[in-house]
């Protein structure tokens, strides 16, 4: 019987370590000097609305991407930061022409992967992609990737 009892527990650990968590992507933080200018930014360029902190009053700029994802700026008085492009707030959308048109009409210039100004990187995949930069030098990549809702 105990030999049941601790092949029924090797069993069930093995499938409940193999279960999926179900994550749902909630938000992306970023540590800025100048809130209200990188606020400005995401809200005035990228158009991201602003929604309130549900609690500070100040030193927060949160902001919706998409149903319940944010991006959330949190304001320091000093941010020790490198700005590697490889780490970078990513944003899908099927309108990346619009986008970049929106860019020039803004002279805002943005970035394929190598680092050529305003040009575009077309991935392995297909997939269009730029990358540019918010007013305090963080990588913000944007491309068409098409994302499905997978149920399961």
């Amino acid at each position: 019987m105990k030999n049941i009892i601790a092949l029924f527990i090797l069993i069930t650990g093995t499938f409940a370590s193999a279960q999926s968590f179900d994550f749902q992507y909630d938000h992306y933080s970023v540590i800025v000097k100048d809130l209200d200018k990188v606020g400005a930014f995401y809200k005035d360029v990228l158009n991201l609305k602003e929604i309130p902190h549900p609690s500070a009053p100040s030193g927060f700029k949160w902001f919706v991407i998409k149903g319940n994802s944010q991006l959330h700026l949190i304001g320091k008085d000093s941010v020790a930061m490198e700005h590697s492009k490889s780490v970078h707030l990513c944003l899908a959308t099927q309108k990346l022409d619009e986008l970049i048109a929106s860019l020039e009409e803004k002279n805002i210039t943005y970035y394929d992967w190598p680092g050529k100004e305003n040009t575009v990187t077309l991935r392995a995949d297909g997939v269009r992609q730029i990358y540019l930069k918010d007013p305090e030098n963080n990588w913000v990549e944007i491309n068409d990737a098409v994302h499905l809702i997978k149920n399961n």
